[in-house]
């Protein structure tokens, strides 16, 4: 039971990561102003996900997309997955070989660290420090989200006692 209160980041937490760190290095790394997430995961109803599919949303294309052009690739696409499980499935491999084979790069990231150490060596710089900076934030609000759901979880024992 003990390992029921360990709460483990999701994938669009580490995504928010990802942007948080992006717009943090911005002025010293203009390019990042370029990253941008594609909507195409989450849960989503049935009227919506038809209407989605209808206006083109595919299933798995790369989470994440950096529409510059570096050492031959025209762009870095991210698929993100969170540190701990995520597991890629098979379009997602399929749609990486596609985009590999028509000039991008693609790459799997397991957390926010894994996607901003790719970031940096695609575009070739270095994380000129603020990749920690910006992980003891993060650490900082997972532990305020831990906290609430610490007293939730303590509302909610109260209200099985009654």
């Amino acid at each position: 039971m003990s390992g029921w209160n360990r709460w483990e980041p999701s994938e669009s937490d580490e995504q928010i990561c990802v942007f948080e760190w992006a717009a943090v290095m911005q002025p010293k790394v203009p390019e990042l102003q370029l990253l941008f997430h594609i909507p195409n995961g989450g849960y989503r109803n049935k009227a919506t996900a038809a209407r989605m599919k209808a206006e083109g949303v595919k299933a798995g294309v790369p989470d994440l997309f950096l529409p510059v052009a570096r050492n031959g690739a025209h762009g870095l696409f991210i698929e993100m997955k969170k540190r701990k499980g995520g597991k890629v499935r098979e379009e997602q491999y399929t749609w990486g070989k596609a985009l590999t084979f028509e000039g991008y790069q693609f790459t799997i990231c397991r957390g926010a660290d894994d996607a901003i150490g790719c970031i940096c060596d695609y575009l070739g710089v270095k994380e000129l420090g603020m990749r920690n900076e910006k992980l003891e934030m993060r650490n900082e609000k997972l532990g305020m989200r831990n906290e609430k759901l610490g007293m939730r979880n303590e509302k909610l024992g109260m209200r099985n006692e009654e």
